[in-house]
């Protein structure tokens, strides 16, 4: 939970706050406050300085921290193969449905995820899971979604989906 701090308020202090994520221009002015892993969050950042972020888009699905997701028309849902949802991004913090989700792009590291072998090509599997096993099932996508750095982080460069047959 952010800190809270006093506002004058047209002669009025109140107690206010301090924000640990931006909503974009609204949130000017506005003392801000690290995360819970004692940072400033991404999108606070000027351009250029850090990961970017493709889009800070509403969330329709619940996510946690290391889902790769789909952005649809109408906001963010859980990438899965087995649907036909390809990867456009991740996310490194958990969102639940109506919150906005910071999305991270291509060539940026997904350090929320596990049990990779380094160096191996990584493949959106069923549900969102992250597999080093080369999708097969008949109508399902495939899609290569990055190249294991470590055990616990992979360099997200996802290739076009391929339903198959």
């Amino acid at each position: 939970m952010a800190d809270k701090y006093l506002y004058n308020n047209a002669g009025t202090l109140t107690e206010r706050t301090a924000v640990i994520t931006s909503a974009g221009a609204g949130d000017s002015g506005k003392i801000i406050a690290l995360d819970v892993s004692g940072k400033l969050a991404m999108n606070m950042m000027p351009t250029g300085i850090g990961a970017e972020i493709q889009a800070i888009v509403v969330v329709t699905d619940t996510l946690v921290a290391g889902d790769f997701v789909n952005i649809t028309g109408t906001g963010v849902r859980k990438a899965d193969a087995s649907t036909n949802r390809p990867a456009h991004g991740f996310v490194l913090a958990g969102y639940s449905p109506a919150q906005t989700a910071d999305v991270y792009s291509i060539s940026q590291n997904n350090t929320s995820v596990t049990g990779m072998t380094m160096g191996a090509k990584q493949y959106l599997g069923a549900n969102g899971a992250v597999t080093a096993t080369v999708p097969s099932t008949t109508g399902h996508c495939l899609q290569v979604i990055g190249v294991a750095g470590s055990a616990t982080t992979l360099m997200f460069n996802p290739s076009e989906p391929i339903v198959l047959a």
